[in-house]
């Protein structure tokens, strides 16, 4: 049975690379690696973040909020990702919009219970982000988005 499980597991990230790139960020204007800083994928959008912030709340309708969210790179892309949440709503979407042009590259829902599972993962990430902030002197990207943002 342990065999079965690791071999899955060993598995999983070739599937994943056999399956490609989420075909909504094909069109993405601006690419950007993975390894890249923060500091550096700020530089290199041409959009705002407070105009991608507008752009994702629009897909939401009046009285919206944005639950988190900031820069990062998905499937090869420079995008903003934000958890926005319709009034009055239990669930959010999360929106991708394109750091080079402001446009709406994708949207996933995600329920109520999705969420709550990864708060967990959240305080784990700012625990870091804390950490490293520490270490180095510099605002981590979790950092930076509870005081900037």
């Amino acid at each position: 049975m342990k065999r079965i499980i690791l071999a899955a597991l060993a598995a999983a990230p070739f599937a994943l690379y056999a399956a490609g790139p989420d075909k909504a960020f094909k069109d993405c204007s601006t690419k950007a690696s993975h390894l890249t800083k923060k500091s550096e994928l700020m530089t290199t959008a041409k959009v705002k973040e407070d105009a991608a912030k507008k752009a994702a709340l629009a897909t939401a309708g009046e009285g919206a909020s944005i639950v988190k969210g900031g820069i990062e790179v998905e499937s090869g892309c420079l995008v903003y990702s934000y958890h926005v949440k319709a009034k009055g709503a239990k669930d959010q979407n999360e929106v991708f919009v394109d750091a080079g042009t402001g446009a709406i590259l994708k949207q996933e829902h995600e329920s109520a219970a999705r969420a709550a599972v990864e708060k967990p993962v959240d305080k784990t990430k700012e625990a870091a982000g804390k950490a490293k902030e520490k270490v180095t002197g510099e605002p981590s990207t979790n950092q930076a988005m509870k005081k900037g943002g």
